[in-house]
């Protein structure tokens, strides 16, 4: 869809300086934009490459002038850039209608205008609210709930009594409700501990591909409203995961563990069980938690086992220079071997 920049600064509310009439189609980053795409300027060190791109209009901070440039000033341009995205590029969910293929029960509630793709299994009593799509080869399992407007991509399986809220989206591959990995060892062998809980994922959830997460055992595995879950991920039993909440790929938390809001979680952490994340907590890529250890509120870790990240840059400073340590404590122990 082709817009004006004037449409574009009324929609963000931008402060516009410059022609208001520049035809505006797309985004892009500098270097590969076309004269109607919208770039962004998020510090004033990129206003060069801004200048040198063939994008008419950019979205910058106030004052970043920008040579031929139409800019549309914004407190954060990347946001603004983002928004600009959804705006001029909005997505296209698959069209309403049924599948002949697709294998629906009679108990099913189903909404008139939700779209079910080919070879989709859906059992009793499943329910979907309207506006939502269910592509190829999804399996909704017995009493599984989907609400408003969600999307489901091809190959996604709710085990019996999943509930999602409006507006998730889950990407292909991923399994929500199947069994934590729970077991009691006695009489010479494992027991599998009763795993009959549930898993709710609120409202705007959005899931990576090929993630998987897991029924609690006796109580419910809750994804918080907002949440965002990177590909590959694996949630556990009893998880919760608070709103707004990020957790990027690889990552594993395990059993009973409590995420905050707004808490970020780099790539492949490891969450041990019965850990808790206040809100806004950051754990850095890799950094690894015991069993047990509470995050508390706004604190950044990293390593294994995590730490502060202060205390964490100072012992990893220490450890690179564990080689010249070593040599000089050996040339000590010579010496004194000499005398």
């Amino acid at each position: 869809m082709t817009r004006t920049a004037g449409d574009l600064a009324n929609f963000l509310g931008a402060r516009l300086v410059g022609d208001p009439h520049v035809r505006i189609s797309g985004v892009a980053n500098p270097e590969s934009a076309r004269e109607s795409d919208v770039i962004y300027v998020d510090a004033p060190k990129f206003a060069e490459r801004a200048k040198s791109s063939a994008a008419r209009c950019a979205i910058a901070h106030a004052g970043v002038q920008i040579a031929g440039k139409t800019i549309l000033e914004n407190r954060d341009p990347k946001l603004a850039f983002a928004k600009a995205a959804g705006w001029l590029l909005p997505r296209t969910r698959p069209a309403p209608g049924f599948h002949p293929t697709a294998i629906v029960a009679s108990t099913a509630r189903l909404a008139n205008d939700i779209h079910v793709g080919p070879y989709v299994v859906i059992e009793d009593d499943v329910e979907i609210g309207a506006g939502s799509a269910i592509e190829a080869f999804c399996f909704l399992g017995k009493g599984s709930r989907i609400g408003e407007n969600s999307w489901l991509h091809p190959r996604v399986t709710l085990y019996p009594g999943a509930r999602l809220g409006d507006e998730v989206e889950i990407h292909s591959g991923t399994i929500i409700g199947s069994d934590g990995f729970g077991y009691v060892y006695g009489e010479g062998k494992h027991w599998k501990f009763p795993q009959l809980g549930g898993v709710e994922i609120e409202n705007g959830v959005e899931i990576g591909a090929n993630t998987t997460i897991d029924r609690g055992s006796l109580e419910t595995t809750r994804i918080r409203e907002g949440a965002k879950i990177d590909n590959l991920v694996q949630i556990a039993h009893n998880v919760e995961i608070g709103q707004h909440t990020v957790v990027a790929a690889q990552t594993g938390i395990s059993g009973s563990s409590k995420l905050g809001e707004r808490v970020i979680v780099g790539g492949q952490v490891g969450i041990a069980d019965h850990c808790t994340l206040e809100d806004d907590a950051i754990a850095g890529a890799q950094a690894g938690i015991p069993s047990g250890k509470t995050i508390r509120r706004g604190q950044m870790v990293w390593g294994t086992p995590a730490r502060p990240i202060e205390k964490f840059k100072h012992q990893y400073g220490w450890f690179s220079r564990l080689p010249e340590l070593a040599e000089r404590v050996r040339k000590l122990e010579e010496g004194k071997g000499a005398k």
